[in-house]
């Protein structure tokens, strides 16, 4: 089995390691390649302006043994709306079937990106020079490949006219429409060439070779040699590659199976397993996701960032609450926090903010799970997944270093971060409708994680005590925690306004990954908070976010009206993906 990555720059070493790989590929199936072309593919992805294209590297890889069964690089114009397959191959040892989902994938982001069309280049079948018998063999299983997607040369153009006069057979150029229907406009296909040769092939082409080749570009529109190669009859129609079938995004979800275990059965506690059913519910019907089982990881990844005597406390509280039996706070030592009481029952206020966050037998072993999830998820970020979503109970965002309340024990998000922060700069931006003390608090004094908080203004909304816009950090941390504050009635475009400011913000950190603290109470109607955000916005809000094109992490916070956080979730990873497969 293998999986397809995409891959956008060469920052991380997962993705240093797949551009080896690709290189090694490429000495080994394109010896006419430059060098220097094959040894500068890092410096084309991570800078857009070499060439004035965006690169993309696809990989097909086994992820157990990380090897690279195949590639495509593909430079997409968004100007001019189209994307050019610059390489395809497969390596010696892959098995069948990986050249066809690689163009699958490429051929269907060339449509999410809405391109109006995938150029490529393919040598002659009906070549002007002699070949060898093997190399035209060669020549026409490739055409014939790219027949299947109605993939066709232009007819009558001087795409194939030498540059030099030793040159002989040079390429065809292919056109797939993408299933589009209309016209392939002269003037357009005009503009892709002159792109393609100004600039992908600026060091061989002269502005006169230019010229000519664009002039005989005369048929209006460009017409397309009819296909040639019998596709067998197998009932597929034009376009479906044999075995490949259409590919659709699938990121990796990890769910915390177990999280009803710590579930209260009171009135008034909105933190219901049900929640987690709704909307992974919605998700599997839209297909965004592929379930992931969470890994195990050692409570030292939670000591990291929680205070290990906290950890202590809820591990050794927990396990002495009778079965079925809730432990809620009900005493605060605020005169004299350096002696807790001996009582453990007692001591629940010396860790807790609030009265109705409770402590049974199950809560720990519930928030250790919530961990394990949120750090799967981060680990596949860190490996190279664009996004990645842990769907969890109980939430996190309002745990501190040695504090639990708001329905949180261990900040999922924050434990997270750590994590991801070994592979480089972290922001985290909390859009849950109540602010993410937690996270401020644990990265208050840091400036290596910006933490950015959309939220209602403390004046009304829980935590009450944080949140504050002119809270910044501290010491190092100054200018690095932003709070945006925002009014207790807000619908969907004055939140995007906010949610603007804050993304400029993260931005301009220019973190290597984003986690985002996803609420789901901004929602129209939840219990616990006051705005109205319907489906639509939440759908706009992920294209925003998803715009930062960074590798993301989310990570589920609050949202209690299960009637409507399926439809808002899925909306939500809609937007998000979308405009991720874009960038």
């Amino acid at each position: 089995m293998f999986l397809i990555r995409r891959i956008h720059d060469a920052l991380l070493p997962t993705n240093q390691a797949a551009v080896a790989a690709v290189q090694r590929l490429l000495r080994l199936r394109f010896g006419a390649v430059r060098p220097e072309e094959i040894e500068g593919l890092p410096d084309k992805l991570d800078n857009p302006f070499l060439q004035r294209f965006s690169t993309v590297l696809y990989v097909a890889e086994r992820p157990r043994v990380a090897e690279v069964d195949g590639f495509a690089i593909v430079l997409r114009e968004p100007t001019l709306r189209f994307c050019y397959l610059d390489f395809l191959a497969v390596g010696p040892e892959s098995r069948g079937g990986v050249g066809a989902a690689l163009y699958e994938r490429v051929r269907e982001d060339s449509i999410t990106f809405r391109a109006r069309g995938l150029f490529f280049e393919c040598l002659p079948d009906e070549p002007p020079a002699p070949l060898d018998a093997a190399t035209l063999r060669e020549n026409q299983a490739r055409l014939r490949f790219y027949e299947r997607w109605v993939a066709l040369s232009m007819l009558e153009t001087a795409y194939e006219m030498p540059i030099r006069p030793d040159d002989t057979n040079l390429p065809y150029l292919v056109c797939d429409t993408l299933g589009a229907p209309g016209a392939l406009h002269r003037r357009h296909v005009q503009r892709v060439v002159r792109a393609v040769l100004e600039r992908k092939y600026r060091h061989l082409c002269p502005p006169e070779y230019v010229t000519a080749v664009i002039k005989s570009f005369v048929d209006d529109p460009v017409r397309l040699r009819p296909p040639r190669y019998p596709r067998a009859s197998n009932g597929r129609g034009p376009g479906r590659a044999a075995g490949a079938g259409t590919w659709r995004p699938r990121y990796p979800l990890v769910i915390n199976e177990k999280h009803d275990i710590h579930h209260v059965r009171e009135r008034g506690y909105v933190e219901s397993p049900v929640r987690i059913a709704a909307i992974r519910g919605a998700l599997e019907d839209a297909g965004y996701f592929r379930v992931v089982p969470a890994r195990q990881f050692g409570l030292d990844t939670v000591t990291r960032v929680h205070d290990p005597a906290f950890v202590r406390y809820l591990q050794r509280a927990c396990a002495t609450v009778p079965e079925g039996k809730s432990l809620y706070p009900y005493v605060f030592p605020i005169r004299n926090q350096t002696r807790p009481p001996q009582e453990l029952s007692v001591r629940a206020g010396y860790y807790c903010i609030d009265t109705f966050t409770p402590l049974n037998r199950n809560a720990f072993l519930a928030a250790r799970g919530a961990v394990d999830c949120a750090l799967t998820a981060a680990t596949a970020v860190a490996s190279g997944e664009r996004l990645a979503y842990a769907l969890v109970r109980p939430p996190g965002h309002h745990a501190e270093r040695a504090a639990y309340g708001g329905f949180c024990y261990f900040n999922n998000v924050a434990i997270a971060a750590e994590a991801l922060r070994r592979h480089g700069r972290v922001a985290i931006l909390d859009v849950d409708y109540h602010h993410g003390n937690g996270q401020q608090q644990i990265f208050y004094d840091r400036s290596d994680v910006l933490t950015v908080s959309l939220h209602g203004h403390p004046n009304f909304s829980y935590p009450y005590f944080s949140g504050f816009e002119e809270e910044r950090g501290d010491g190092e941390g100054v200018g690095y925690n932003v709070n945006l504050p925002l009014p207790e009635r807000l619908d969907g475009g004055r939140y995007r306004r906010a949610l603007r400011t804050a993304l400029d913000r993260v931005a301009a950190f220019s973190p290597t990954f984003l986690v985002v603290a996803f609420g789901l109470d901004t929602a129209k109607g939840d219990p616990t908070g006051t705005w109205s955000l319907g489906p639509e916005d939440f759908e706009a809000n992920g294209e925003l976010i998803g715009s930062l094109d960074l590798p993301t992490l989310v990570v589920q916070e609050g949202g209690y009206r299960t009637r409507t956080i399926g439809d808002c979730a899925g909306a939500f990873f809609g937007g998000l993906t979308r405009a991720i497969q874009l960038c």
